[in-house]
């Protein structure tokens, strides 16, 4: 059994059966559009990336590590552009719509390509959840820049309120704005008895819009991609351009007040304001020249992110002292402070259209991926159906609006956020893992092609050097009460070790290896707790994997008869 839940799809008949017609497993003729070039991907790329990152996550990673957070910006770029070149090598070897899974299932085989699946599952659902739940906190607030009030108890999740409600009762919270707004929202709800009726409805709202958009067509959802990137990135300038002039250096002393440590508090938030890039390898069936412009849309739109950014956090903390930055729209909040007003509704509004283009990537990809999951048997057929008129995967989209929408009724932004973050960096690690075990082609004309620099002396000195100045900071987190929370920091040691000795006998690629170690390291930033979630949800995907999937395995049947 073994080797049949290990069993490998060949890229040739991957990239042969989407060309015969295999797209859709009902066989109803229909195929995905070809819409999409390099400025398309480039332009869905920073609709993916630009979102509630920087206009909501910023705040709370500028007050945890200062104006060094800006030094997390730069690591978390590099960290993600190892990872991005990875990506892009596998779409241009592998130009299909399953992104991570679909390069998974080509190197490492079936049953990791399911692990893969499952996660970007819950990498792209509960990353939507986050997204419509910071997006309806955006919209609230700027329905009352023009007077219209919407009942708190039907803008946020029932354990919100209640946590609010318990907390001014027994007084056991600094009773601040948030803490407020949720015990009227508790104290307002209409109800039965004990159970009180609140939900996030704005966050319904935009899930249902934009769900129906990507039902109805990728030609729709990029000229909707391309009008809102525009408007924001214009947006985002204005806001650097005009905080410049406000920027007391002062502010930047000291530039890491909370050490190192305060720095890498803010991975979570700040790796969330990064996640989106890698969704575009979605499209990859949709995109006219996917071997050369999947590669360059990626990465471009990385670069750009990237200098927006380190220029945003720079300008924020600046602005205002870092002990002043959380809160949940930190430059709205800045330029109120600040008495520019006008400018702060603007901001509301950028916050508005930048949170809607991110859910519009994000709602595009996950179908893609079940899609890719129902082709290969691993999902029932309904979900690689394509509409006959729309061309899109009509069954997937409405499910993955009705996945998304529900939980953002009763969800909080915080968990889901945590549990996105370490979706993404597994994903990374298996896509970097995946290009080591890929045999090495000759460039080839037209195509992306990873560059080769061996890794033999330099990954092993890399991590010489870093074991000995880290020396007594590993030692001590082995010793103490909690010493098993820094398991996954074990782990990382232990992989970090198997890759200097692998890099060193089998002068494996350095880039790829740099991606996984420093994707990895940053999943140990993210704590013990989600660790534990996410093991769950893999152990769910288990379950599910050797009670269907591994049955209905179109590979498994072919390899059966054949």
């Amino acid at each position: 059994m073994s080797k049949s839940i290990f069993r490998k799809k060949n890229i040739h008949k991957i990239l042969a059966d989407v060309a015969s017609g295999f797209s859709d497993a009902e066989h109803s003729g229909a195929h995905l559009k070809k819409e999409l070039n390099v400025k398309d991907l480039t332009l869905m790329g920073i609709a993916a990336v630009v979102g509630a990152g920087i206009f909501s996550t910023i705040g709370l990673a500028s007050f945890n590590g200062g104006p060094g957070v800006t030094i997390l910006f730069v690591i978390t770029a590099v960290t993600c552009g190892f990872s991005a070149l990875c990506y892009a090598e596998f779409a241009s070897r592998i130009p299909v719509a399953g992104s991570a899974y679909t390069y998974a299932y080509a190197s490492f085989g079936e049953l990791i390509a399911w692990i893969i699946g499952w996660d970007l599952l819950m990498e792209y659902a509960i990353g939507n959840i986050a997204v419509a739940i910071s997006w309806s906190t955006y919209f609230v607030n700027l329905m009352e820049g023009f007077h219209i009030h919407i009942p708190e108890y039907l803008t946020m999740d029932y354990f919100t309120a209640f946590k609010a409600h318990e907390a001014i009762k027994n007084h056991t919270a600094e009773v601040t704005d948030t803490i407020k707004q949720g015990a009227l929202a508790w104290s307002n709800a209409p109800g039965f008895g004990g159970v009180k009726l609140i939900a996030n409805l704005p966050a319904l709202f935009i899930v249902v819009v934009i769900t129906y958009l990507v039902y109805i067509g990728i030609r729709e959802t990029k000229k909707a991609t391309n009008a809102m990137v525009f408007l924001k990135i214009a947006i985002v300038l204005v806001v650097i351009a005009v905080g410049f002039f406000y920027v007391t250096p002062a502010n930047w002393h000291p530039f890491m007040p909370n050490g190192f440590g305060g720095v890498m508090k803010g991975v979570s938030g700040v790796f969330f304001a990064y996640i989106g890039f890698d969704a575009i390898s979605t499209t990859a069936e949709e995109c006219q020249s996917p071997q050369r412009d999947l590669p360059r849309g990626m990465i471009y739109s990385l670069i750009i992110c990237t200098v927006l950014y380190i220029l945003i956090a720079l300008v924020l903390t600046g602005m205002v002292s870092y002990k002043e930055l959380a809160v949940g729209d930190p430059l709205a909040y800045v330029f109120t402070k600040l008495h520019l007003t006008a400018l702060s509704g603007i901001i509301s509004f950028s916050a508005v259209i930048a949170t809607a283009s991110v859910l519009l990537i994000f709602q595009l990809g996950q179908p893609r991926i079940w899609m890719s999951m129902s082709r290969d048997g691993l999902l029932p057929k309904a979900f690689s159906r394509i509409h006959p008129k729309y061309h899109t995967p009509s069954f997937a989209t409405i499910v993955t609006g009705f996945v998304v929408a529900i939980p953002a009724l009763f969800m909080n932004l915080t968990e889901v956020t945590d549990l996105t973050s370490i979706g993404t960096l597994f994903a990374f690690v298996l896509v970097c893992g995946g290009v080591l075990l890929l045999p090495r082609e000759a460039a080839k004309s037209g195509r992306f092609h990873l560059p080769y620099i061996n890794s033999k002396w330099i990954v092993p000195l890399v991590l010489i050097i870093g074991a000995y100045f880290l020396k007594d900071h590993i030692l001590s987190m082995f010793t103490g009460k909690n010493a098993h929370e820094n398991f996954p920091f074990f782990l990382f040691i232990i992989l970090s070790a198997v890759l200097a000795v692998m890099s060193f006998i089998k002068n494996l690629s350095l880039i790829p290896v740099l991606g996984l170690l420093s994707c990895f390291y940053l999943m140990t930033e993210l704590g013990y707790t989600n660790w534990l979630r996410f093991l769950i949800w893999l152990v769910i995907g288990l379950v599910i994997y050797f009670t269907y999937s591994y049955k209905h395995s179109l590979l498994g049947k072919e390899k059966a008869n054949g």
